[in-house]
């Protein structure tokens, strides 16, 4: 398997964790974990997980910011796989 699937998996298994854990830490109003760290795991690659999470256990569905900013970079991630699919294809 590639590395980079390995990388995924890891880097989406640390996004949720972050944003079930936001989701706690909501519930019980203590500090939260700011949108920017969800925002960068998401950019990094957990953006996929977070996207199934937010409807799963509807968690920040509700703020229409933070849901354009999520789908902008799960478009970029869709984007960067098919040029880099299309890429190989074309090789």
């Amino acid at each position: 398997m590639p590395a980079i699937v390995y990388y995924l998996v890891v880097i989406n298994l640390i996004s949720a964790t972050l944003f079930y854990a936001d989701k706690i830490k909501a519930k019980h109003q203590t500090e939260r974990i700011p949108e920017f760290t969800l925002h960068l795991c998401e950019l990094l690659g957990g953006v996929f997980i977070n996207v199934i999470l937010m409807h799963t256990i509807r968690h920040k569905n509700r703020k229409i910011r933070y849901g354009i900013i999520t789908c902008m970079i799960l478009l970029l991630w869709i984007a960067g796989i098919s040029f880099f699919m299309i890429s190989q294809y074309n090789s």
